[in-house]
C-alpha cells in the first residue's frame, strides 16, 4: 500500500533536514516548505507535527520552523537509550519475523552486501528500509514507535559528520548486513550481537566526530 501525503511529506523533509537542504539554525516559512518539498498545507503541517515529535523540528508560532544543531553530546544519550531498544528488536525480529519478512531481511542484507554506489541518498534509503524492516519484524509497535525517531535522528547525525574516508560506509554497510542476515536466518544470539556491534561502531563514530572538526 502507498504511503499516504502526509508520509511521502515527512519521507522528503526528513532527507532534506538530513542532506542539510533545509539548514539547520534558519528560520523558514510553511511557504517555503511547501516550494521545497512539493507538497500542500494540510500533508505539510501533519508531517511538521510529526517531525516536531521526532525533535528534527521545532515549529515556533507565528514564526516559523526551525530545524535544531546538531549535539554531540545529544547523540550520545540517544546512542545510550537506542543500545537496549536495538538489542531487543534483534532478539524479537530474529525469534518474531514472518517468513515474507525474514525473506525481506536476506534481500535487504544482500543489498548492503553488494553496495558499491557513492551515492549518499541511496544510502540513506537503503538505511532507512533496513531500519524499518527491523523495527516491523519485532511484531511489537510500541518498540518500533519508540525506534524511529532514534534511529531518524542517528542517520542525521551520521551523515552530517560522514567524510571522504570509504571506511565509514564499508562498516556501517557491513554492520546492518550482517544484523539483517541474522534475522533472515532467525538466529537470535547472532543478532543480538551484531545490534551491539552496530551501537559500539556508531558510539566510536561520535567520539571520532568530536576529535575531527565538522
Amino acid at each position: 500500500m502507498a504511503p499516504n501525503k502526509s508520509t511521502q511529506a515527512y519521507d522528503v523533509l526528513e532527507r532534506m533536514i538530513i542532506f542539510q537542504d533545509i539548514q539547520a539554525g534558519v528560520m523558514v516559512s510553511e511557504a517555503e516548505l511547501m516550494e521545497k518539498s512539493g507538497f500542500g498545507r494540510t500533508p505539510l503541517r501533519e508531517a511538521l507535527q510529526r517531525l516536531s515529535r521526532d525533535n528534527l523540528v521545532q515549529v515556533v508560532p507565528r514564526r516559523g520552523i526551525l530545524v535544531p544543531p546538531i549535539s554531540v553530546e545529544a547523540q550520545f544519550k540517544l546512542l545510550e537509550t537506542r543500545r537496549p531498544l536495538e538489542e531487543l528488536a534483534a532478539t524479537l525480529a530474529a525469534t518474531r519475523a514472518r517468513p515474507e519478512q525474514q525473506a525481506a531481511a536476506l534481500q535487504r542484507a544482500s543489498e548492503f552486501k553488494n553496495f558499491t554506489e557513492r551515492d549518499l541518498h541511496e544510502l540513506e534509503r537503503v538505511l532507512r528500509a533496513g531500519h524499518e524492516l527491523v523495527a516491523k519484524s519485532t511484531q511489537n509497535q510500541f518498540l518500533e514507535n519508540a525506534m524511529a525517531p532514534l534511529q531518524g535522528l542517528s542517520r542525521r547525525f551520521w551523515f552530517a559528520h560522514l567524510r571522504s574516508d570509504p571506511d565509514d560506509v564499508a562498516i556501517a554497510i557491513d554492520r546492518h548486513g550482517e544484523l539483517l542476515t541474522a534475522i533472515g536466518e532467525q538466529d537470535q544470539e547472532r543478532a543480538v550481537a551484531a545490534a551491539r556491534s552496530l551501537i559500539d561502531y556508531l558510539t566510536e563514530f561520535a567520539y571520532a566526530s568530536v576529535k575531527v572538526p565538522a
